[in-house]
């Protein structure tokens, strides 16, 4: 089998190797693109929507609720992005946010769904507005 390596050095000291069954010019710029593909695949199964739970089969049924849970994703991150401006989360030690943009906007989102006796207008409103910048 033939193999391409790569690598490059961290900003923080730290070796990223790369192996690919393809040549590419720039093989981390591509690895990057690939990182965020598998974070959405991640929030549309385990660690979100769970979409494996819902045993669709048609094609038709399954292109539509991939669109909606797209857009459900989409308004999460902004929500979670909004979030991360108005208050920061101590980094830990490994120097990322103990949750991320997404996770944190869909916490968010299914409190003010849930909790309708503790509506915080002021939240809503902005959560709404998100929704229509997205």
């Amino acid at each position: 089998m033939e193999l391409y390596l790569s690598g490059c050095r961290l900003k923080d000291g730290e070796y990223l190797i790369l192996v690919s069954s393809e040549f590419c010019e720039k093989p981390h710029e591509q690895y990057k693109k690939r990182r965020g593909i598998e974070t959405l695949f991640g929030a549309l199964k385990s660690r979100g929507f769970n979409l494996e739970d819902t045993r669709l089969q048609d094609s038709e049924r399954l292109s539509r609720l991939l669109a909606l849970l797209a857009l459900a994703f989409t308004w999460a991150f902004f929500v979670g992005l909004w979030q991360a401006s108005v208050k920061e989360l101590k980094l830990k030690k490994h120097g990322y946010p103990p949750k991320g943009a997404f996770r944190r906007g869909l916490d968010i989102l299914c409190c003010l769904v849930t909790n309708f006796e503790q509506l915080d207008l002021v939240v809503w409103r902005k959560v709404i507005k998100l929704l229509s910048c997205s």
